[in-house]
């Protein structure tokens, strides 16, 4: 039955497990859902992912959730093939120590932004009660939509996910000065690359790349990502939030501050 993915074009974790299936040369079947369509939340896919959240791979009718879970499942069952976690003990613990940062800091940060600037309008376009339903179907992500509402987050919670985002620039920084590139663990590219890809992507989609200017060996690393073989064909097009919404090639991030001042 081979590998069947099920994710969606714009999540930034579905981005890291097809970079990493592209990687290791695996060929896939690609299911795409239409998130606001609810395809995450119909029985079926939620009898494979009772989270009712992307991505979940499929691997001979077994499935596997999570993205950091499944980039671990294809180096345990791919070890050979483009390895992508050191096998010193003590580098593969760092390895992780790095994915569990990246997980905590920066990737729930960069989802404030991404709401305010590209998907808020859906929402809007909501009464309250379909919105609350909405809400009330979201088994990972009711009380984030919550917090966010109808009129989206505020200030506090945007200058908050900022800020997250600026300590997470800044760790990746220091990763990559300790080692001395062009990776984050050094010579080698690793999950942890992987993990951080799709927020600075994100975060350079969304008009927010100056944030890095003064961190040159993060804008190269970046240019040194976009030049893997993987990159290109994990970001097809419609990928960036900018293809899936014209109106963001124009937009700033203080733009979205300014609108939801209002609400704070």
């Amino acid at each position: 039955m081979g590998f069947v993915l099920y994710n969606a074009p714009q999540s930034t974790c579905s981005q890291r497990v097809r970079f990493s299936l592209h990687a290791k040369g695996q060929a896939f079947e690609e299911r795409k859902l239409d998130l606001f369509s609810g395809d995450q939340l119909k029985p079926d896919y939620l009898a494979i992912n009772p989270n009712g959240v992307v991505p979940t791979l499929v691997h001979d009718g077994v499935p596997v959730t999570d993205s950091a879970v499944i980039m671990e499942y294809l180096e345990d069952i791919l070890p050979d093939t483009a390895p992508m976690r050191p096998s010193a003990p003590h580098e593969s613990a760092r390895m992780r120590a790095m994915l569990r940062f990246i997980d905590e800091v920066p990737t729930p940060a960069i989802r404030v932004p991404s709401y305010n600037l590209a998907f808020l309008p859906h929402f809007q376009a909501m009464s309250a009660e379909e919105f609350q339903a909405l809400c009330d179907s979201k088994p990972l992500r009711r009380e984030f939509l919550m917090k966010m509402g109808r009129t989206g987050f505020p200030k506090a919670d945007m200058d908050e996910a900022l800020g997250r985002l600026d300590r997470g620039l800044d760790r990746m920084n220091q990763w990559l000065l300790e080692g001395g590139g062009p990776w984050v663990m050094g010579q080698t590219l690793t999950y942890a690359d992987i993990a951080i890809m799709p927020v600075i992507v994100r975060m350079d989609d969304i008009n927010l790349g100056d944030t890095w200017a003064d961190k040159p060996m993060v804008a190269a690393w970046l240019d040194n990502i976009r030049k893997e073989p993987a990159f290109g064909a994990t970001y097809y097009h419609g990928s960036l939030l900018t293809e899936k919404f014209p109106h963001l090639k124009a937009a700033r991030v203080d733009q979205a501050l300014h609108a939801t001042a209002a609400s704070a």
